[in-house]
């Protein structure tokens, strides 16, 4: 096992090799690229799972966690070390990371394949080899993104953590935009690249104060986490204007915390997310499910002494963390209940999920954020890889309803064969042809039975169908925490968010897969090929399994059946962390209530959209609710005020300092500078030239001179030897006779 352990830097080594193989060798070798990324994932996963059980399995792991340097980089009084950690919080991030990106990338294998229907003279090559014609650049940046991912796992200083947070970022920008012929599609790798550095920027501050106050300095989770500098950071203040003294422990939370917001998508900087859906479906499943977002809640996990100490000196860290996940919870269920595009219902339901697992921390709850955070990672990269062959199938739909048309002009095609470059109408306008458009689809259970009951099953779990999915488990934990707690307003926050995930979910399902199709694209649609639909069985098994291993020990009946694993397992971690683990009292109250909910949504859902939509036919709800539910389905229209805020006065800002360079101040002060250099330059060049020059040439035309005088008396006579000798003889005594006989006379 300790071998195992030792190794665990090697990791993320298999899918950057992969990327930088497919980089330079096999950009042309679309099946090759495909391979390699496939067989470095299913060697990180290899590694990762026996990391992982090498853990699970060791007596007393998680007293003593395994921190190992690599290389150390002298920083002055100290040394910034570079290495590896495995603890029981990462290595149950090493069974969860590796496994679902190896089957997101052999779902991509397939996803990724080139539509037949467009004509061979457009793409030759990679019409002849049946793929997208970046196929092998897809799988080169995927595998970059599953590199950044990984390396954050195992990192085990907070520097090292934030450099692959970086790549993910990189990446994420890369992947939204990767059909970057489209302009929504590049504008929406932008926004994701731009509003997430605000949150990178806040956490980079954060980290740097950490560095500062840390005794000794150091960014290293075992030296950051032991009890000394927990309470030197507890008892020092800080004192900042409007706020007054604020501990320092407190301050850097706060800014750690913003560094997660942006990147799992808390409001305000959630308006990224939902727009990251102009990317790949399997670019979405990364981003929303096994890393890029989850990364931002694993730091919130890993970072969680410094909220519970800060909470210990003031409750107003923990409270606000806790507010803003419980608020975007229900904010982005109210939305996901009015949206149309079945990728965007799954995008606003994880930016609500992500809402739990930060209330989570705010409340205290470790184990319940981290066990909610695994199974959701199941479940919802179930349901976007899903909806992905969801998507391809109602596309080749419609290719095949054209290709029997006999000619019948159906109307020009502007997809991509993925769905996922049509050109959009207006919000409310139908375009009959959107492979998204959940309204375009219908009875697809019947055509698509693989992914059919998969994704049922993904929605089940999300619902949190109660007892066996593993989605009840988790979150029912984290309203058990709440209620327990006296967070009551947390409590009831989550509750009405669960209601309404289930209504959401059972709508999705209900609009997709149930009553009779609505277009000709559901009623053509074929099932996903296997290399599609077998990653969908394989994640559905944790799905519902996955929360068997965390059902608390009070509950009845199971409770004492099934172990609590989990919390057993990081129980004795927290204790290392010099934490002091809360488990909540078996109360009939949350339970009836996320049954409830659970149940409540699921039967609304279905009486009302149980057997889909009429061809033609309104929302219910949007007949009921009217201006309310329009209002949810244009996202309480916080991008628009987003852009004439924000965006607008970053513009005006921009456009101000681009004058004040160019035109006001930073050029003109250059400029003038240069003039000055220039004059001083004319001037030093004249003096050089009149002054320098014309004392060395005097002293060279004076030697010259000289030299002509010399040259006349060094003829070659003797007479004029003589003559000078008795000139000499003659100044000679001119200048020492002469004064002798003066003075006698």
């Amino acid at each position: 096992m300790e071998g195992l352990f030792s190794v665990t830097w090697v990791v993320p080594i298999p899918p950057f090799l992969a990327f930088l193989a497919i980089l330079l060798f096999l950009n042309k070798n679309k099946r090759g690229s495909a391979l390699t990324a496939i067989g470095a994932a299913l060697l990180s996963c290899i590694l990762g799972w026996g990391i992982a059980f090498a853990s699970f399995f060791r007596d007393h792991f998680g007293e003593h966690p395994v921190d190992e340097a690599i290389y150390s980089i002298p920083t002055g009084a100290t040394e910034f070390v570079i290495g590896y950690a495995v603890d029981p919080a990462n290595a149950l991030m090493l069974f969860m990371v590796p496994f679902l990106v190896l089957m997101i990338f052999i779902y991509s294998s397939g996803y990724m394949s080139f539509p037949h229907h467009l004509q061979a003279s457009q793409y030759p090559t990679a019409y002849a080899q049946g793929k997208d014609p970046r196929y092998s650049r897809f799988m080169a940046y995927i595998c970059l993104f599953a590199t950044g991912m990984l390396g954050l796992v195992v990192a085990n200083n907070l520097l090292q953590f934030f450099i692959f947070w970086e790549v993910m970022g990189l990446c994420s920008y890369l992947l939204i935009g990767f059909w970057y012929e489209k302009a929504s599609a590049r504008a929406a790798a932008v926004k994701a690249f731009i509003t997430t550095r605000i949150g990178d920027a806040l956490l980079m501050i954060g980290l740097i104060l950490l560095y500062v106050r840390s005794e000794p300095s150091s960014l290293r989770f075992s030296e950051l986490f032991t009890q000394s500098n927990l309470d030197q950071l507890t008892n020092s203040l800080v004192n900042i204007p409007v706020f007054g003294e604020v501990h320092w422990i407190s301050l850097i939370g706060v800014l750690i915390f913003c560094g997660a917001i942006g990147k799992s998508a808390q409001f305000p900087l959630h308006i990224w997310l939902p727009d990251a859906m102009e990317g790949p479906t399997p670019v979405s499943a990364m981003i929303h499910a096994a890393t890029m977002v989850s990364a931002g809640v694993f730091l919130l996990v890993r970072m969680f002494p410094i909220y519970e100490f800060s909470g210990a000196v003031s409750g107003g860290t923990l409270q606000f963390i806790a507010f803003i996940g419980a608020f975007t919870a229900l904010f982005a269920a109210t939305i996901a209940v009015a949206q149309w595009d079945i990728k965007r219902v799954l995008a606003y339901s994880t930016i609500s999920q992500l809402g739990y697992m930060v209330a989570a921390i705010g409340m205290g709850a470790y184990v319940a954020a981290l066990f909610h955070l695994l199974t959701h990672a199941f479940f919802k990269a179930l349901l976007f890889l899903g909806s992905g062959s969801v998507i391809h199938g109602v596309e080749h739909g419609y290719h095949h309803a054209h290709e029997h048309a006999h000619d019948d002009d159906h109307g020009e095609d502007h997809s991509d064969g993925h769905g996922e470059n049509i050109v959009r109408r207006p919000d409310g306008v139908l375009d009959t042809e959107d492979a998204q458009d959940m309204r375009n689809m219908g009875g697809l259970l019947n055509r698509m039975p693989r992914t059919g009951w998969t994704f049922i099953i993904g929605g089940l779990a999300l619902s949190g169908f109660p007892l066996v999915t593993a989605g009840f488990w988790s979150k029912d934990e984290i309203l058990a925490f709440a209620w327990d707690g006296s967070h009551q307003w947390v409590f009831w926050t989550l509750a009405l968010s669960a209601f309404l995930t289930a209504f959401y979910t059972m709508r999705q399902i209900g609009l997709t897969f149930l009553g009779k199709a609505r277009t000709e694209g559901a009623s053509h649609a074929p099932e996903s090929v296997a290399s599609m639909t077998t990653p969908l069985i394989l994640i559905s098994i944790f799905a519902i399994a996955g929360g068997w291993f965390g059902i608390p020990d009070a509950f009845p009946v199971l409770g004492s059946i099934v172990p609590n694993w989990i919390g057993h397992y990081l129980e004795p971690y927290m204790k290392y962390m010099h934490l002091y683990p809360h488990h909540p009292d078996f109360n009939f109250v949350p339970l009836a209530v996320s049954i409830v909910v659970a149940l409540g949504g699921l039967g609304a859902g279905y009486l009302v959209y149980g057997q889909g939509l009429k061809e033609g036919q309104t929302d219910p709800v949007a007949r009921i609710l009217g201006p309310i539910w329009w209002m949810w389905h244009r996202k309480y229209w916080i991008d628009e005020l987003y852009n004439v805020t924000i965006v607008i006065f970053t513009l005006w800002l921009s456009r101000f300092l681009a004058l004040f360079d160019r035109e006001w101040i930073i050029d003109w002060v250059v400029n003038g500078v240069g003039r000055i250099a220039l004059r001083i330059g004319d001037f030093s060049a004249a003096f050089d030239r009149f002054v320098v020059d014309g004392f060395v040439d005097g002293v060279g035309w004076i030697s010259d001179q000289a030299g002509h005088i010399a040259r006349m008396l060094q003829d070659g006579r003797v007479q004029t030897y003589l003559l000078f000798g008795m000139l000499i003889l003659a100044v000679w005594l001119f200048l020492n006779v002469l004064p002798m006989i003066l003075t006698l006379v």
